[in-house]
């Protein structure tokens, strides 16, 4: 009897293993490894480069935004201090001219509008970077069917997953802690907008779909939207698909937290105050109770 129990045992390890290693196997296959990229702005004391954000605004600019937006970022925003600062006479003309003009409101709250027209005005520096839809049924109808999610916070939205045991998580998230690692978003983006390949053999893509290795099941309704030469730099970059999507990736990285380099120098303002006060009021500590003892 003993025996059995012990022949039992070692069957359900056995099979536990085997269910472990094959769901291992399925979930390696489903998911493309996402490699970490050398962003200026990683780790405790990175900060934005200006120029490479000026770049991938124009990346944005040029191909994102015929059909995505950045409701939660304002134009005003392109000129302040940490993020592209582009001259606020500049950014004023861009506003003026963007395409996507701001609709009108009533008293009511509701948009304005007469004979099936839409009153809009040109945008200001205080108003948000709108794509071209004005709700999703709109975009929707324009995407057969496919939603463009807006951009504001997708780098804070969209992350890398990592398919490891359960008891693996712990020390993987405290060694991102300790490294500052918080560019998950970015990585991302950069992995899925240069992941488009042809398909494996023996897998069928479906009908206006898109192979992409970095996309969850790998079936991408948005076409390939960056291409070799398509984007002319004007600070004489090289224009590859490789650098569009780094710089466009570093954009969006902005856009979702504006504040990051000013919180990473407030940050070591306070570690520097916390210290010294430590300091004092250890020695502090020490001068009253050695009155005491």
């Amino acid at each position: 009897m003993k025996n059995l129990i012990s022949l039992s045992a070692a069957s359900l390890l056995a099979l536990s293993a085997l269910t472990s290693a094959s769901g291992a196997a399925e979930t390696a296959a489903a998911h493309h490894e996402i490699v970490r990229q050398p962003w200026s702005f990683a780790g405790f004391k990175g900060q934005f480069d200006r120029a490479q954000l000026q770049r991938g605004f124009q990346v944005y600019k040029e191909v994102c935004a015929a059909c995505h937006g950045l409701n939660r970022v304002y134009f005003r925003n392109l000129a302040e201090p940490g993020g592209p600062v582009f001259p606020e006479e500049a950014v004023r003309e861009l506003a003026a001219s963007w395409p996507n003009q701001i609709p009108e409101m009533n008293d009511q709250g509701e948009i304005a509008g007469k004979g099936g027209e839409l009153f809009k005005r040109p945008a200001k520096l205080s108003d948000p970077i709108l794509g071209p839809y004005l709700n999703d049924r709109q975009a929707r109808a324009s995407q057969n069917g496919a939603l463009p999610p807006d951009l504001s916070v997708i780098a804070k939205a969209r992350g890398v997953h990592r398919e490891v045991h359960w008891a693996i998580h712990p020390f993987l998230m405290l060694g991102d802690i300790l490294q500052g690692y918080q560019e998950g978003g970015p990585d991302y983006l950069y992995a899925l907008l240069t992941g488009y390949t042809e398909p494996p053999a023996d897998v069928t893509v479906g009908e206006g779909m898109s192979f992409n290795t970095a996309f969850p099941g790998h079936q991408l309704a948005m076409p390939p939207p960056l291409s070799d030469g398509s984007i002319t730099y004007q600070d004489g970059t090289k224009p590859t698909v490789d650098n569009y999507a780094r710089d466009v990736s570093a954009f969006l990285a902005w856009a979702a937290d504006p504040s990051l380099d000013q919180r990473k120098r407030i940050g070591w303002v306070v570690m520097l105050y916390l210290l010294v006060t430590t300091v004092l009021l250890y020695f502090g500590k020490r001068r009253i109770w050695s009155k005491l003892h």
